[in-house]
């Protein structure tokens, strides 16, 4: 078990720094997307879609920040000297709920943030309604708010996932 054995092994600490450190880079990064995305639909138009155009291009830095983690990881458990294992619950599964995360990410959530951003788009260009016009919102504003839900389902499961993740690595159950 783990009590400290790396102090002084600089290679190690290092690594871990570098880990935590792109783990907060990436995750806190994204974490809090939903307050941009809140208020990009508050502003609409011109202003609402420069909110979440650069919300999108902050979080696709973000992403390579979030690739490191598994990466930083990984040499974490292979330069530990055996202290830590593949085969330990909180290592393996922490990487199952990654993958699952990364999975949730390119499957659900950016896919409907990219639409969502062009969509948008569509609307600022679109300018506004000729005078007297009725008929309602064009159906750009319902694809937007439907997306919308899917992103925050989405995103509550990526935030719960990651909460799972610190509790593994923290508190290292199976050990």
């Amino acid at each position: 078990m783990y009590v400290g054995a790396f102090r002084g092994d600089n290679s190690y600490d290092l690594l871990l720094l570098l880990h935590i450190l792109v783990a907060i880079i990436g995750f806190g990064t994204v974490f809090l997307n939903g307050i941009y995305g809140a208020q990009a639909k508050a502003r609409q138009g011109t202003e609402g879609l420069a909110i979440a155009q650069a919300n999108l291009l902050v979080s696709r830095i973000a992403e390579y920040f979030i690739y490191a983690v598994i990466v930083t990881g990984v040499l974490l458990v292979l330069i530990s000297d055996s202290a830590w294992e593949f085969s330990q619950t909180w290592v393996w599964l922490s990487i199952v709920f990654y993958l699952a995360g990364i999975g949730i990410s390119h499957g659900v959530l950016l896919p409907n943030v990219k639409r969502m951003v062009a969509l948008m788009e569509q609307l600022a260009h679109m300018g506004p309604p000729p005078g007297g016009a009725t008929g309602g919102p064009p159906p750009q504003v319902a694809e937007l708010e439907e997306r919308g839900k899917r992103v925050g389902m989405a995103s509550t499961a990526l935030h719960l996932l990651l909460i799972a993740i610190l509790y593994l690595m923290i508190f290292k159950p199976g050990l």
